[in-house]
């Protein structure tokens, strides 16, 4: 019997302008190729461990010991702060878009008793978890909180920061009042806002735990390392109730990132055969965020939204989102309903654009480490395009004028 040897796989580029991954910043990619072949216990690979864990508090601003970062995608840190979460604890969750939906989802399986994973084990319905469905396209606000955390008594509550699905920022510093004031422990999905927005967790002290991803706001590979921080009350409830996992039980990962009874240990002390190739990778994304500085590049994220908006306003466009990387629109009247046709056109030409992943389709278009005239005015421009292809009516030289008012003094990158 023979088997086909196939030919050797070759991807070729695709500007990345969805809801992410964004395209990896080109000096993250030479670290990731010219990191030498080393074993994961050389030394230089050990202290770049070390340096990458004091430089994450740094970039969230926190004191909490237990700031490390878990191998994977944010799908792994996310698991890893859910952990805590036993069968039977109470938990109130947020859902308003696609992710937090799948957040969810994960909590009622973390929160299920025996019984009701027998019941379905692919959606148990925990009674102990109560899911807040918010309609697409609007935020969770601090008033929606207060009311539910107040009504439930729950131990945990859950919300995402950055909702992609819908493109929306929900309410950070209501939902951590409303966690204090009750005595509740919020977990916060912050997988779309770290590295791209500025602000420290440590203002936020209703919020216990939060879980971040490399390959968004970081400009990182994925499949490197996802973030993740614990306050104190997380660490104390975790050692009361353990966790059902070993691959990420918080305690194990810390430890592999020498965080060792809530003190910096010289080294880890729990074996996982990582990557030094991610090391390095993830190593130089967190010092190019530590050297750009996060005031600079949230501000910047915001003013190129802002010419991105615009320009597909001028094109006809209704805008719903308010997240600074991402646009999340309707497509003009004429072209209602079209919006998975528009997408595949430009997916197949290499401009990877993204539909929303729940309904209503909308069209979703990012602008991850694309903070410059050069990319934006692309990223325009090829929309442009895309809308004239299926019929609509653009005037170039609107668009064009736009893009001069903009770029042309005052902005110079």
């Amino acid at each position: 019997m023979t088997f086909q040897i196939f030919p050797p796989l070759e991807i070729p580029e695709t500007l990345a302008a969805g809801p992410g991954p964004g395209n990896t910043d080109a000096r993250v990619l030479r670290a990731f190729a010219q990191a030498g072949v080393a074993d994961h216990m050389q030394g230089d690979v050990l202290r770049g461990m070390i340096e990458c864990k004091h430089m994450l508090r740094k970039i969230w601003g926190t004191q909490n010991t237990y700031t490390f970062a878990v191998a994977g995608t944010g799908w792994s840190a996310l698991d890893t702060m859910f952990s805590a979460v036993m069968p039977g604890d109470k938990v109130v969750a947020f859902a308003n878009g696609t992710f937090s939906g799948i957040d969810a989802l994960t909590l009622r399986i973390k929160a299920a008793t025996p019984e009701e994973h027998a019941a379905n084990s692919l959606d148990p319905q925990a009674a102990s978890v109560t899911v807040i469905e918010v309609p697409h396209g609007q935020p969770v606000t601090g008033d929606l909180v207060e009311a539910a955390l107040a009504e439930h008594k729950p131990k945990w509550a859950f919300m995402a920061h950055w909702e992609t699905g819908s493109g929306r920022i929900n309410d950070l510093r209501g939902f951590s009042d409303a966690c204090e004031r009750h005595g509740v422990m919020g977990l916060i999905d912050a997988v779309s806002s770290l590295g791209a927005d500025d602000f420290s967790i440590d203002d936020f002290p209703g919020i216990a735990g939060w879980a971040s991803c490399p390959q968004k706001g970081l400009c990182c590979l994925p499949l490197t390392y996802a973030p993740v921080s614990f306050s104190d009350a997380y660490i104390d409830s975790l050692k009361a109730s353990g966790a059902y996992s070993y691959v990420h039980n918080p305690f194990f990962e810390a430890r592999h990132w020498g965080i060792v009874d809530g003190q910096d240990a010289e080294k880890g002390t729990y074996h996982r055969t990582h990557s030094g190739y991610a090391v390095a990778a993830f190593h130089e994304a967190l010092r190019l965020t530590l050297q750009e500085g996060l005031a600079k590049r949230a501000a910047a994220y915001r003013t190129h939204e802002k010419v991105l908006r615009d320009a597909v306003i001028e094109m006809g466009c209704h805008v719903t989102s308010d997240m600074p990387s991402l646009i999340v629109l309707n497509l003009p009247p004429e072209l209602a309903g079209r919006e998975m046709e528009l997408v595949q056109n430009c997916r197949a030409r290499g401009f990877g654009i993204w539909p929303t992943l729940s309904a209503p389709v909308q069209v979703r278009i990012g602008i991850l480490n694309q903070l410059n005239r050069e990319a934006v005015s692309r990223i325009v421009r090829l929309f442009a395009d895309a809308i004239r292809e299926l019929g609509g009516q653009v005037d170039a030289d609107a668009i064009e004028a736009l893009l001069e008012s903009r770029y042309g003094t005052s902005i110079a990158a």
